[in-house]
């Protein structure tokens, strides 16, 4: 599966700090309990990522004329 294949798979998302100075993506489905801990400077690259993908996005569904951010 790649990253423009959709799927009917739902799950939820939780992200939050944990009591050990990480910071915690948790992702819960069907079949699916998966914990990913991260160094905060590893966290704050991966929601860069997540920001640049999304003003990417954002960029290919805008309206013609319509003003960037």
């Amino acid at each position: 599966m790649g990253i423009n294949n959709e799927t009917d798979i739902t799950a939820d998302l939780q992200i939050g700090p944990t009591d050990q100075g990480m910071v915690r993506i948790y992702l819960v489905g069907e079949g699916v309990d998966l914990p990913m801990d991260f160094e905060p400077e590893e966290a704050i690259e991966i929601a860069d990522e997540l920001k640049s993908a999304a003003q990417r996005a954002a960029a290919l569904t805008a309206k013609p004329g319509s003003r960037k951010r």
